[in-house]
């Protein structure tokens, strides 16, 4: 292990780009003066990456920091570790770790509230789901030919599914214990066919389909996923290795489908599950398909909201604002209660990890709403930062 030092970039956020306030929110009050901005490791010829704005990368209690390093250029091969908040001490939990792309690393995750790391892996042309023990230092293979999609971080299943280019039998949606390995089947993409078939008969012209990317509700009774046509190579590195659309919601504990959506944005769910939060910064209720847009001006790309349902935070280029520029992408906090949002932070982000598919900011709060973790391609290598406010 080793302790690095602590890096800072600012003291301050961009709270003087946020349009005034009315009445000021005081949730979001706290994000307009006083808030440091720092790197959350160490930088030195590597990139640090966040896996995507579904899950935080700090653990639920709030001890570790969980993150993809890479000291390639194109980012696509390199370790997971966890950094002890408290100390600086990190620790290198898997090695030699190849990834699809530096889009969203090795898919890096907490479960289990916190006391298991989940992760996939691809060695010699074959995938692995993989759970690595914090207490012990124990590494285990949940499952083979499979990836892993984002699961709730207090729960101790982790949705999985077969590789969306060539999936083979494992076609459904399944749930693995991530202490003991056991595999359910938790929706089959037969009742998939079943429930949406003329759809899935329009827009992919076969029923030779799998379900792909499955994201679990925070209470881990929900899940969205996408639907995938594979090419059947194996060529996982190109944006041809399938065919992907739409958005299913699908409860789990009821194994009744909620909703088709026809588009797939950058979709993310409100902290009671009932509802998708989706680029644009608009909910769709999953009962009823009304829709609801929050603090309409905003920026948004990759929008997810705060665990208390106050806040929520995004990322977007930001070029054509007046606080942007050619190539600079921001991070901000919106309000879910009126047209109100504050900048946190504006930079480059042309750089970073040369990947096939590019990573963005996919900002994220911690369990606490106290902490907004976020990717920054600047420079050669990519960083994570890490936004904290002052409570006083």
């Amino acid at each position: 292990m080793t302790r690095p030092p602590r890096f800072v970039f600012g003291l301050l956020a961009l709270a003087c780009l946020a349009p005034a306030a009315n009445a000021d929110d005081e949730v979001l009050a706290a994000w307009r003066s006083g808030v440091s901005i720092r790197a959350v490791a160490p930088q030195a010829d590597r990139h640090v990456i966040h896996s995507y704005f579904n899950v935080c990368p700090e653990s639920p209690d709030g001890r570790f920091v969980l993150y993809y390093t890479s000291a390639t250029a194109e980012g696509e091969t390199g370790d997971v570790r966890l950094l002890e908040r408290a100390t600086g001490e990190e620790t290198v939990i898997a090695t030699d770790v190849a990834v699809e792309d530096a889009h969203r690393a090795a898919c890096q995750q907490w479960s289990a509230g916190g006391a298991v790391v989940v992760y996939h892996v691809v060695t010699d042309g074959r995938w692995f789901v993989k759970a690595y023990d914090v207490a012990t230092g124990q590494t285990r293979t949940l499952a083979a030919d499979r990836q892993v999609g984002f699961g709730a971080p207090g729960s101790e299943w982790a949705p999985i599914y077969g590789c969306h280019w060539n999936p083979g039998e494992h076609r459904d949606l399944e749930l693995v214990h991530v202490r003991t390995g056991e595999i359910r089947t938790a929706a089959t993409i037969a009742a998939v066919v079943e429930e949406y078939g003329d759809w899935v008969r329009q827009r992919f012209g076969t029923t030779e389909v799998s379900i792909f990317f499955p994201v679990v509700s925070p209470d881990g009774g929900r899940v969205f996923f996408k639907i995938a046509r594979p090419s059947g190579t194996d060529d996982f590195r190109s944006s041809r290795a399938s065919d992907r659309a739409g958005l299913v919601a699908y409860d789990l504990r009821e194994q009744r489908f909620l909703r088709r959506i026809e588009q797939w944005g950058h979709p993310s769910w409100t902290p009671d599950g009932g509802a998708i939060f989706e680029k644009g910064n608009y909910t769709v209720d999953l009962e009823t398909g009304r829709t609801r847009r929050y603090a309409p001006s905003c920026i948004t790309n990759h929008p997810t909201v705060a665990p208390d349902g106050r806040l929520f935070v995004t990322d977007a280029d930001v070029e054509k604002r007046p606080f942007g520029g050619p190539g600079r992408w921001a991070v901000a906090v919106g309000s879910m209660n009126e047209d109100d949002f504050v900048v946190l932070d504006v930079f480059d982000n042309t750089g970073g990890a040369r990947s096939w598919r590019r990573n963005h900011p996919h900002p994220a709060f911690s369990a606490d709403g106290r902490r907004i973790y976020y990717n920054v391609n600047a420079g050669d290598w990519t960083t994570l930062r890490v936004a904290e406010r002052d409570d006083g």
